[in-house]
């Protein structure tokens, strides 16, 4: 694959390994199926006796994490996201999941003081502690003063201030019956807090703008699952479930990074997700020379962190950014001989493959307008992908059998005997916890981890 770059000195590449086997490319039905896939195949390598940490999941771009860390978790994999912050401990997902509770109850006080100069609003602190006191002296609640703060002499200078984000705030409330990726639409915009990350835009920022957006594509897979009968109190519920669930066990996880992170390391098995055009190689880069070699040279970083075996994976149909695409298989997938690849799921079909003719001009500006996710305040929101079709529907998944009790002992394909400490159904879902006798205490979620799970009886 890296002999196709043309500014590069030629070297012969060797190894004192045993001779191992081809690439697997697996191509998924979609986001979900591609995480899954990944968790799906680590937890056979851990049941066959490999370690957590002799796997290591690589993407191009930060926002990819996403549903790989709600795979992991889904399955009660332990794992680790190297050179940057789970993507719910990161600050702008903080701050859009506390809006979104404060929608949903104004009197969380501790979300509405994150929130309620973020953007920055010139509601300073010593405004918020007035406010503060006004509610401890009347028995109000903190939201309840600040609506009310005409009727306050201490605030009425910054009545003007406080008034257009509680009025805000209500918009958003009245807005609740709008399904709820409207209502995230509709947040992001009144907010302002997109506007504030494109006013300076920084690689920082555009990143913070990539996980805004990302964050819908959550909201939109919960609503699928929950078969659009869903309200915002349910989908705050499971995100705080999810955040609850653990990540991380001591120092054998699975290492998640970006592709840039993992220079230096190397990993027993290694999987490369995302390789499609318009993600790896980057869209800024189709069309540019040196551009295109130099994610031609990340790709051949990617392989290289392999000791042992190599998944590359792409899917059909793809949410990112809260948007569906289909993009065309990374055209580095195609400078692998065929008899390299072990084709896997669609794979096993035939892909098309297309380069352009020429740069594409507009380059910078359909870049710009993906990564703020189409909350651009430059007009129209143009596709994400350079090439879109129609994507194909993915398949409905089967019906889950939900018939778990605390008290039941069951046997997890990976973890071992285990019991049932609880089990509480999420809509169509089902939350269990479950001690295992050698793995320790784990939630998993029965859509993801049921598969795995046999009874053994009481």
């Amino acid at each position: 694959m890296i002999r196709v770059n043309s500014q590069r000195k030629n070297k012969e590449l060797w190894t004192d390994n045993e001779k191992g086997g081809p690439v697997t490319l697996y191509t998924a039905m979609s986001e979900n199926d591609e995480a899954q896939y990944a968790a799906s195949c680590i937890l056979s390598g851990h049941t066959e006796g490999e370690k957590w940490s002799d796997y290591a999941v690589l993407y191009r771009i930060n926002a990819l994490s996403n549903r790989l860390e709600y795979a992991m978790k889904r399955n009660g994999i332990p794992y680790r996201v190297y050179g940057g912050m789970r993507f719910y401990d990161r600050a702008e997902i903080k701050d859009m999941l506390a809006y979104l509770c404060v929608i949903n109850n104004p009197d969380d006080e501790l979300r509405l003081r994150r929130i309620i100069n973020n953007p920055p609003r010139g509601i300073g602190d010593t405004t918020i502690e007035k406010a503060s006191a006004i509610a401890e002296r009347e028995g109000k609640s903190l939201y309840r003063v600040l609506s009310e703060c005409g009727d306050y002499s201490e605030l009425r200078t910054a009545y003007s201030k406080i008034k257009a984000f509680t009025d805000m705030i209500e918009e958003l409330r009245a807005a609740k019956t709008d399904t709820l990726d409207e209502l995230y639409d509709r947040l992001v915009r009144l907010s302002g807090y997109m506007t504030m990350l494109e006013a300076k835009e920084t690689q920082e920022n555009i990143t913070r703008a990539e996980n805004i957006s990302e964050l819908k594509t959550n909201i939109i897979s919960f609503v699928r699952e929950r078969g659009g009968v869903c309200t915002l109190a349910d989908f705050l519920d499971e995100m705080a479930l999810y955040s609850d669930t653990d990540s991380m066990d001591g120092d054998d996880c699975v290492a998640l990074m970006t592709i840039h992170s993992a220079k230096g390391l190397e990993f027993p098995n290694v999987f490369i997700v995302g390789a499609e055009d318009g993600i790896f190689p980057g869209l800024k880069a189709i069309g540019e020379q040196d551009e295109i070699e130099e994610e031609r040279r990340l790709c051949y970083v990617a392989i290289t962190r392999a000791k042992r075996r190599l998944w590359i994976t792409n899917a059909r149909q793809r949410m990112l950014f809260g948007r569906t695409q289909s993009n065309t298989v990374s055209r580095f997938i195609k400078d692998i001989p065929d008899e390299l690849l072990d084709k896997r799921g669609a794979a096993q079909t035939s892909y098309s493959y297309s380069a352009p003719d020429k740069p594409y001009a507009s380059a910078r500006t359909e870049n710009r307008a993906r990564y703020m996710g189409g909350y651009s305040s430059g007009g129209a929101r143009p596709e994400y992908s350079v090439k879109s079709r129609t994507a194909p529907s993915a398949p409905r998944p089967a019906p889950i059998s939900l018939d778990y009790k605390a008290g039941e002992s069951v046997i997890h394909k990976a973890f071992g005997k285990g019991m049932i400490l609880s089990a509480k159904k999420m809509g169509p879902d089902m939350v269990v916890e479950i001690a295992f006798e050698k793995e320790g205490t784990k939630k998993l979620m029965i859509s993801s981890a049921g598969r795995y799970l046999t009874k053994i009886g009481k």
